[in-house]
């Protein structure tokens, strides 16, 4: 697993939204911010606090001109009730078959009691204007991911 790093191309893609939509990356660069957030399964305990907390900050994200994607590989079936169930307010994006993750450096071997499997690794990007990282958050609490986001925007 090569996680990509601060000054990095970040890799574009497209991927289907919660609404069966395509977002593309590209769209956003040169016009905002993009915090790009791989999280591990929709409606877990844990992904639920973290993407609760980018709900709640939404108002100070715009004023930062960022706009937020949850990247997981859940189909966007289960995004959708996610989507509703929390009231989100940000794209949750499908990457099934991990193409994405892979091209960011977050797929990889994980452990979880004593098995081990592949899977994302909890970690986001912010992107900059110029379609470059310039933030890598890769250490975080998911109920403080949020504030540790706008931490790193007003500085």
């Amino acid at each position: 697993m090569q996680t990509l790093t601060v000054g990095d191309k970040a890799p574009l893609f497209t991927l289907l939204n919660q609404d069966n939509k395509e977002v593309s990356l590209e769209e956003y660069l040169g016009k905002k911010q993009v915090l790009v957030y791989f999280y591990p399964k929709a409606m877990t305990p844990g992904c639920t606090v973290q993407a609760q907390g980018l709900r709640d900050i939404k108002a100070e994200l715009e004023q930062h001109n960022t706009v937020v994607f949850g990247i997981s590989p859940d189909e966007t079936k289960r995004l959708a009730k996610f989507y509703q169930r929390d009231q989100l307010n940000f794209d949750l994006l499908s990457d099934v078959d991990h193409r994405v993750a892979d091209a960011y450096g977050v797929w990889g071997l994980k452990k979880f009691m004593g098995r081990e499997y592949d899977g994302i690794h909890r970690i986001s990007f912010l992107i900059g204007l110029d379609g470059n990282i310039s933030h890598v958050f890769n250490k975080f609490k998911t109920k403080e991911h949020h504030q540790v986001v706008l931490s790193v925007l007003k500085q």
